[in-house]
């Protein structure tokens, strides 16, 4: 993160960053307020979100590879990230002027939020939530908002398309303290809530049986772990746009490190997705540079290969 932090347009030395990171958390005055400016207004925001962002989206494919028992769950299996993208094309053509005021961030959540809540209720059979049927139920509605979304793009004028279509791909370009405020709090709300649940995780990825034994109410515990991936994923998405197989990547390479106990799973995860993001986006703003590529092209370009690489070699599947 210091590092992604003094890599720019402006190069700055690792020392001056962590000067400026000590200035601001000390109150202290600031001893080169240009370097102030670039690190703690612009960079360091970024940096920050992009950690938040790969360690929640890491968390969250940990937590629904559980949750369904398949390698090839991710953040996005319930639609959240198309229930996302819809909200925030609607937003600019179709929310009334009371609406204005949440912006395309509040309306991503939401609409986010909406399709979680949809895809539990379809994939309810008996009181109970079936694995198969939830993994259906996501495929359709992620299907439909993506339907939705194409069509509303068509009346969408050129100049607004292309900023929507730069966020539908990822990105973390002009994210500030406003935004963290917001996506912090959710973030690490679930990323605690999978912490504090690691034997259960163990206990489900390993069968409903055995989940009983240990005297796990499974019918409970899987909303509780459906809920908290979708916080993870829906305040992600709603903040930094779709980015695509971190969430799916990464727990397979966390297993090959630390194998498939959630106690160490889980905290290598975040770490690796966290260190990953900010990787991916310091590449995202350098490689092109002056222009920025969208997020969700660089994790395609690097997660294909490598989750096929893992396919390959029978680490997954």
């Amino acid at each position: 993160m210091v590092a992604a932090t003094a890599i720019g347009s402006v190069p700055l030395s690792p020392g001056t960053v962590l000067g400026v990171l000590f200035d601001r958390l000390t109150r202290r005055p600031a001893a080169d307020p240009l370097a102030d400016q670039i690190i703690w207004d612009i960079r360091f925001p970024r940096v920050l979100a992009g950690a938040l962002a790969g360690a929640g989206l890491a968390a969250a494919g940990v937590c629904l590879q559980a949750l369904v028992r398949n390698p090839l769950a991710d953040p996005y299996l319930l639609g959240v990230s198309s229930g996302a993208s819809l909200g925030a094309v609607l937003m600019p053509v179709a929310a009334p002027a009371a609406l204005a005021g949440l912006g395309v961030t509040g309306a991503a959540f939401g609409t986010a939020c909406l399709t979680v809540v949809v895809v539990f209720l379809l994939a309810q059979r008996g009181g109970r939530m079936a694995d198969r049927r939830l993994i259906l139920a996501g495929v359709a509605v992620a299907y439909l908002a993506n339907a939705v979304t194409s069509f509303v793009q068509l009346s969408i004028a050129p100049g607004q398309l292309q900023g929507i279509m730069f966020w539908l791909m990822g990105s973390l370009a002009g994210v500030q303290w406003t935004a963290l405020a917001t996506m912090t709090p959710l973030v690490l709300s679930g990323i605690a809530v999978l912490l504090l649940s690691v034997r259960g995780l163990n206990g489900i990825a390993a069968g409903d049986d055995t989940a009983f034994g240990l005297g796990i109410n499974v019918h409970w515990f899987r909303i509780r772990l459906l809920l908290a991936g979708s916080l993870l994923t829906a305040a992600v998405v709603s903040a930094a746009g779709g980015i695509g197989f971190v969430g799916l990547v990464i727990p397979h390479v966390a297993r090959l490190l630390v194998g498939g106990d959630h106690r160490r799973l889980l905290p290598v995860a975040l770490l690796l997705g966290a260190a990953f993001m900010v990787l991916v986006d310091l590449g995202a703003r350098t490689l092109a540079a002056p222009s920025e590529l969208p997020i969700g092209i660089i994790t395609a370009v690097v997660g294909a290969p490598y989750f096929l690489y893992l396919l390959r070699r029978k680490e997954i599947g």
